[in-house]
Formats: structure tokens, sequence, C-alpha cells
């Protein structure tokens, strides 16, 4: 199933509140929360495991930095392929096995994929460069290099428009 056919969960406020405090700390206590929202321990537990479930929470995972490890090398690549039966499927799982690859996406207009590499320095992005042009199909790429990250936030609640909150809890 695409990223498109995917149904949007259904949430309420309690819901959205709850994923915003565990998507900036998910280390988090059960008895900060139940403050927080107003319920007992049990029902914070209750939602949360509701919503890991449904997909909504997808795991536990530790926020790293990436600059501890020496990553701060960052490259948006674009990249522009033979449009072949299959092409987007093929051609994003080989982009995405690519190690150093960060994000890879699927894109409509002038490019067909956009690549976030991140590496610790310039041998490393022309390995990954190199990987990228070596999949069948890639006719050219175009890199752009990351001088400064502004906003780098995978958050997904925190982040979201007002907008588009209302509209989930405007669903019926």
């Amino acid at each position: 199933m695409s990223n498109a056919e995917r149904p949007v969960a259904e949430l309420d406020e309690t819901d959205l509140e709850l994923l915003e405090y565990i998507e900036t700390d998910f280390d988090v206590s059960l008895e900060t929360l139940s403050e927080q929202l107003d319920l007992s321990k049990s029902a914070v537990h209750y939602r949360l495991n509701k919503l890991k479930d449904r997909g909504v929470v997808e795991g536990v995972t530790a926020d790293l930095d990436p600059l501890a490890f020496g990553l701060d090398m960052v490259a948006i690549t674009e990249v522009s392929v033979t449009h072949e039966s299959g092409y987007s499927e093929k051609v994003g799982v080989k982009l995405s096995e690519i190690g150093g690859v960060e994000q890879a996406y699927y894109t409509m207009g002038d490019v067909d994929f956009v690549v976030i590499v991140r590496v610790q320095n310039r041998n490393q992005m022309n390995d990954v460069i190199d990987q990228i042009v070596a999949i069948n199909g890639v006719n050219q790429t175009s890199s752009r290099f990351v001088m400064d990250e502004v906003k780098s936030n995978p958050n997904v609640v925190v982040g979201m428009p007002a907008r588009a909150k209302d509209a989930i809890l405007e669903r019926d």
C-alpha cells in the first residue's frame, strides 16, 4: 500500500496532546502524562497501547545526535532516472539501502528522487554518490551541500500545522 492509500488515523484532542508529549520526550513518565492530560495512568497506558496497535506510534527509539558521531556533512541530492515499468519502487528501494542515505523521496517534477545524505567527510560523500550513480536506471545526480541545519526535526504532531490538526479532529 502506498503512503497515499493509507487511511488517516482517527484521533481525538487527547490523543493529539498525548502524541505531542511523547514525541518530544518519550521517556516522560506515565505519572507526568497522567497529570498533564488529567487522566489516570491506566487510561494513558491504554491510549498509548491503542495508538501502537493502530500503527500511529511505530516504535520506541532514542533520538541520537548525528554530530556526536561526526556526521556533520549533509547533502540534498536530486536523482533523475530512466522511466521504466516499476522504476519508482526499484530505484527507491536501492537508494534507501545505501549507507549514509538518511531519507529518500520519490518526487514529481524535474527530478525523480530527492535523497538526504549524512556522512562524516568528502570521501564518504563520494562513496555514497558513486553508489547512487551505480544503480541501474540512474541517469544523473545533482547535489547541494547543507551549510547550516536551520530546522531538522522529525516530529510529526509537534510540527503539524494547526489546520492539519483541525482536519484530523473534524473527521467523522
